[in-house]
């Protein structure tokens, strides 16, 4: 049975610790803060899509690893699109669509995961939309690498200098809504393997690649032409002559190279503090703040699936043939 870990109360003025009346005063919003070490990235997602719709308490939601190597889409992911599916299906990977937005990612105990489940009236000025959801989670973090690294939101990752190490997404439903990411405390280089360079990438992601026949009609290939410049994402397949996605391996770097995974951890619960007034609630009771049935959209894909995915992509070759050992 997975167990909540025991959350520290807010402080208030003069460092003593704020109780529920004082905080009401204050008109501090009440979250119930769960931990969790080693949840399945599926019952996780199942969890959270139940929170979100028929929950009416705010929540933050800390998993500290998944049990196995998985790789999760977004809901409008496609599998021939994004993913190696010979190597996934060789190597027997769980590929998972889930309920909210976003890109792809392979999650493993290494990754740490972080989700807010909020009332649209949680967090006073704040409108439910995807931006002003993704700048108010960036306060957040400015709080835990605050003097760590050169830490900032570019597009819709959290990264290190030019280094995504955090991705994010959302689901925005009337009254509520979800900001979950998942966190690269540390990866397998291998993993990366079973994912595929996106159609689409953050013009953040892009470098540029230099042509000699170019350069004689081009002073600067460098710069993103003024058809792209103000895009936060570019489907650069239009652009390959000029600019090329990073490798997933130059993209990508270690929280672990810049902190601590406890550290990392006490300083998420700390910097919530400061919005909210967190109780901790024990992952047993979680059934009694949300007891209605519905049916998740979040599922684990069919082994019929990838393939009939892999069918239709041409690069993927022939299923039927073995795999190397």
């Amino acid at each position: 049975m997975q167990r909540a870990w025991v959350s520290v109360k807010p402080r208030g003025r003069g460092g003593f610790a704020m109780g529920l009346p004082e905080a009401r005063k204050l008109g501090i919003p009440l979250m119930n803060l769960v931990r969790f070490k080693g949840l399945p990235i599926l019952q996780q997602l199942h969890l959270e899509e139940r929170l979100l719709r028929t929950s009416s308490d705010n929540w933050c939601i800390i998993n500290d690893g998944t049990d196995q190597p998985t790789i999760v889409m977004g809901i409008s992911g496609k599998p021939a699109e994004l993913l190696e599916i010979k190597s996934v299906l060789c190597d027997h990977i769980p590929v998972i669509r889930r309920f909210t937005g976003g890109g792809t990612v392979i999650v493993d105990p290494s990754t740490i995961f972080v989700t807010f489940i909020c009332n649209k009236d949680a967090v006073p000025g704040l409108q439910p939309y995807p931006r002003p959801i993704m700048s108010w989670s960036e306060q957040i973090y400015n709080k835990v690498f605050q003097g760590i690294g050169d830490f900032h939101l570019r597009e819709n990752d959290y990264v290190f200098g030019n280094h995504k190490f955090g991705g994010n997404a959302q689901s925005i439903t009337k009254n509520r809504w979800i900001h979950h990411t998942s966190f690269l405390w540390d990866y397998e280089v291998r993993s990366m393997a079973y994912l595929k360079l996106p159609e689409r990438a953050p013009e953040y992601r892009l470098h540029c690649v230099k042509e000699a026949k170019q350069v004689s009609w081009r002073r600067n290939l460098c710069d993103l032409s003024s058809n792209i410049k103000h895009a936060s994402w570019v489907d650069f397949t239009r652009y390959s002559n000029q600019y090329k996605a990073r490798d997933h391996l130059e993209f990508i770097c270690r929280m672990k190279d810049f902190m601590p995974r406890s550290i990392f951890v006490d300083r998420s619960v700390e910097a919530t503090k400061t919005h909210f007034l967190l109780r901790s609630t024990e992952s047993e009771n979680i059934e009694a703040h949300s007891g209605t049935k519905f049916c998740h959209s979040t599922r684990l894909l069919t082994k019929q699936e990838l393939e009939a995915a892999a069918f239709a992509a041409p690069s993927e070759g022939a299923l039927s043939q073995p795999c190397s050992l």
